[in-house]
C-alpha cells in the first residue's frame, strides 16, 4: 500500500480520508527530528507539511518516491521550489484557504492598537479606574490603510476596512496597472504609501527584494502615529529597527505575528522588552477552527487528485 507522511498537525477527520487507500504515517512533531524525518520519507509518495518541515534537496533525495507536497498553508519559505521542480515533485499550497482568518486578525489588531484600551483588565481587577490618559483612543473611520502587497489576503482586508470607511491604498509591483483589482483601492508607490498611511499592513512573500523591506529608513518615512502590522513573513521587517522606532516615537505601534526566527526565542524576545505599544502573537493569524478545516479539506483533495485517487 502506498504511504503518505504527515509531519505536522492534521485533524483526524482529514487523516481518515487519507487512510482510505493509503498507509498514513502521522507524527505531528516529526519536523523537529530531521534524521527520523529523512528515514520516514523514504517510502512516502506524498508529504503534508505546515511551515516547519524543511522540504529541501536533502529531503527530496531521501524521498525518491515522492510525487507531491501538500502545504497546509500558503507560504513557501520552507519549500525549495526549484529542487521540487527538478525532482518532479508537485507542490500544492492552500492559496486563499486562511485569507479570511488573517484578514480578521489584521482588523482586530488595528482596532486594539488604535483604541489602546483593551489591556486594562488587570488594572480594573486591581481596583483601578484607568480613564485618565487612556480613555481617548482613535477611530478607524477616515484613516488611511496602506496594503503592501495586494493578493488574496490583502483584498480581504481591504473589503473589511471599507466597512470602517477607511481610505485604502495599496502597492504591488506584480499586479499590472490595468488590472481590475485596482478598482477597489488606490494604487500608489511604496514611499507614498509609507508617508500617507495611518496603518501599514504587510502582505508580501519573503524574497531577496522584500527581506528587511521595512527597515529604519522605511520606518522614518512613516507618520509618528502610524501603526505597522505584519502577518506576511518574518524577515520582511527589521525587528531591531522596529523596536527602536517604537521606543523613540518614530511610529505609534505595531503588531507582529511572524518573525525572522521562529519560534521567537529569549534573545529575539528581548528586542521588544518593555514596549507597551506592541502586540506579539506566535504565527497564528491564519489559524482558526474554520481555516484549519478549510485548508486541510482543500489540500487533502488536491493531493489525492495528484496521486490519482
Amino acid at each position: 500500500m502506498r504511504q503518505i507522511l504527515v509531519s505536522e498537525y492534521l485533524p483526524e477527520e482529514h487523516l481518515s480520508r487519507l487512510r482510505v487507500g493509503f498507509e498514513v504515517v502521522y507524527d505531528p512533531d516529526l519536523y523537529a527530528d530531521r534524521p527520523r524525518l529523512l528515514e520516514k520519507v523514504a517510502d512516502a509518495v506524498a508529504i503534508f507539511t505546515r511551515n516547519r518541515t524543511q522540504i529541501d534537496a536533502e529531503l527530496l533525495a531521501a524521498g525518491r518516491k515522492l510525487k507531491v507536497v501538500g502545504r497546509l498553508g500558503v507560504g513557501l519559505d520552507n519549500i525549495d521550489m526549484e529542487a521540487c521542480s527538478v525532482a518532479g515533485v508537485v507542490v500544492v499550497p492552500a492559496v486563499g484557504g486562511n485569507a479570511v482568518s488573517v484578514a480578521e486578525y489584521v482588523i482586530g489588531a488595528m482596532l486594539m492598537l488604535v483604541r489602546g484600551v483593551f489591556t486594562m483588565t488587570g488594572s480594573m481587577i486591581a481596583g483601578e479606574w484607568p480613564r485618565q490618559g487612556h480613555a481617548f483612543g482613535r477611530e478607524l473611520k477616515g484613516m488611511t490603510l496602506g496594503l503592501v502587497g495586494f493578493g488574496s489576503i490583502a483584498r480581504q482586508v481591504a473589503a473589511r476596512a471599507a466597512a470602517f470607511e477607511m481610505r485604502i491604498v495599496a502597492h504591488d509591483p506584480f499586479i499590472p496597472s490595468d488590472s481590475p483589482a485596482w478598482q477597489a483601492v488606490e494604487r500608489v508607490e511604496l514611499d507614498e504609501l509609507l508617508a500617507e498611511a495611518d496603518v501599514v499592513s504587510l502582505h508580501t512573500p519573503l524574497t531577496e527584494q522584500t527581506a528587511n523591506l521595512i527597515d529604519w529608513s522605511a520606518l522614518e518615512k512613516m507618520r509618528s502615529s502610524a501603526l505597522l502590522i505584519n502577518t506576511s513573513r518574518g524577515g520582511t521587517v527589521d525587528e531591531a529597527a522596529l523596536a527602536g522606532a517604537l521606543r523613540n516615537g518614530i511610529i505609534g505601534g505595531a503588531a507582529l505575528d511572524v518573525f525572522a526566527s521562529e519560534p521567537l526565542r529569549s534573545e529575539g524576545a528581548a528586542t521588544f522588552t518593555g514596549l507597551t505599544n506592541l502586540i506579539l502573537t506566535p504565527h497564528i493569524a491564519g489559524n482558526t477552527y474554520e481555516s484549519v478545516d478549510r485548508v486541510a479539506r482543500m489540500i487533502v483533495a488536491a493531493v489525492l487528485e495528484v496521486l490519482g485517487d
